[in-house]
């Protein structure tokens, strides 16, 4: 992640003392857009390896990391995931453990370097584990209660939006306000909510990519990343978040930035979540919009920080920048998506009466999946079919 507060050797070796690591090097660590990072070698590693991350956390307060260590070390032992290490210099009077360096106001963790790489490209097999994954995250941290405790407040993103939506051509102004509208007129009582990643993109994990795993499609989740947002929301929108990175495929510049979403990876995924829980009919519903409005915080987002860069001066070759434009386009593709399914409808019709002439239709439904639960209902569902109408067609 990009690297904004320098740092010399000596407070290195100073702030690694403390939490009991003899530290020889620092390696900047140039990916991502929030933090400051770097790799960590010891004296006790060989030339070119490293034990530990060191983040610098530049916006969220000390207090709020110290909420993700404990949330880390609730999901140790059932997902792959690097608890901070505890400082060592508190005191023998000191009853609890304390994993943050407060430093000119900001946090600072030490953790242990996970093995795996990122993934360049995903696989329907991935989506699958990474949607298992997911799921087991939301179960296991139902047992931190009250979870609004632990989680850190959402970001005011209306306020961006307010602020970004000034200076937009009409078009993506009507985009952003049109898929913040069906958002808001979601049944959002009725999905069920609790702790959640919020950022799982696939820059976010580790996996053995190893060649002999690679061409079997079994590539193993070895590592999950960067929980500075973890918040109370709906896990659907954490489904929605997860999907839309790990389902797309971004073109590099020079292939001009292509978004390609894939939807036969978003079952493999959602298969894989719904191994281990399963989602409501209210959020099967939710869905659609919810890739939608997860692409639209993500856009602003990457708006957030180049308007954030500009009023700190923030330059140089250490700050990386994602495209803002490909949000935009993902979440254009999602809502063309959720205005087709709002303009259709699904009929279920019986076949054994249409041979008698007389009426065939049994109901009409907004989606597919209220269709077919209707029909499996059904004490013989062999001759029912359902078919597709746009309105007013």
């Amino acid at each position: 992640m990009s690297v904004y507060t320098q740092l010399t050797d000596d407070q290195f070796a100073a702030f690694c003392q403390r939490f009991g690591v003899s530290f020889a090097r620092a390696i900047p660590i140039t990916q991502g857009i929030k933090n400051s990072n770097w790799f960590i070698q010891t004296t006790d590693d060989v030339d070119g390896a490293h034990s530990y991350v060191f983040t610098l956390f530049e916006e969220r307060p000390p207090e709020d990391i110290e909420k993700m260590a404990i949330i880390l070390n609730q999901l140790d032992g059932k997902l792959p995931v690097a608890a901070p290490l505890a400082l060592l210099d508190l005191g023998a009077d000191s009853a609890e453990k304390c994993y943050v360096i407060r430093y000119d106001n900001k946090a600072i963790t030490l953790v242990p370097c996970l093995a795996g790489s990122h993934p360049q490209q995903t696989t329907q097999a991935m989506c699958h584990e990474i949607g298992a994954a997911l799921a087991m995250l939301h179960e296991t941290l139902q047992a931190l209660q009250p979870a609004e405790e632990y989680g850190v407040p959402l970001y005011p993103w209306s306020e961006v939006r307010d602020r970004e939506r000034q200076f937009m051509p009409a078009d993506e102004a009507k985009l952003m306000s049109d898929i913040w509208q069906s958002y808001t007129d979601l049944p959002l009582a009725t999905l069920p909510k609790g702790l959640c990643h919020l950022d799982m993109f696939a820059d976010n994990t580790l996996w053995d990519l190893s060649l002999n795993n690679s061409q079997k499609g079994e590539e193993r989740l070895t590592g999950l990343l960067d929980f500075t947002e973890v918040s109370v929301e709906h896990y659907v929108m954490d489904i929605a978040i997860t999907i839309n990175d790990f389902c797309t495929t971004w073109g590099m510049a020079e292939q001009g930035e292509s978004v390609n979403f894939d939807r036969s990876k978003m079952a493999a995924f959602l298969q894989g979540y719904e191994s281990k829980r399963t989602l409501n009919n209210d959020e099967k519903r939710a869905l659609p919009v919810m890739l939608a409005k997860a692409a639209v915080i993500f856009w602003l987002l990457r708006l957030n920080v180049i308007h954030y860069n500009r009023t700190e001066g923030r330059t140089g070759d250490n700050i990386m920048v994602k495209n803002p434009d490909l949000m935009k386009r993902l979440a254009a593709y999602h809502w063309a998506h959720v205005e087709k399914a709002q303009s259709t409808v699904f009929v279920l019709l019986d076949n054994e009466l249409s041979s008698l002439k007389d009426t065939q239709i049994v109901g009409v439904f907004s989606n597919i999946t209220q269709a077919e639960q209707a029909r499996d209902k059904l004490s013989d569902s062999s001759h029912f079919a359902i078919k597709e109408y746009t309105l007013d067609q």
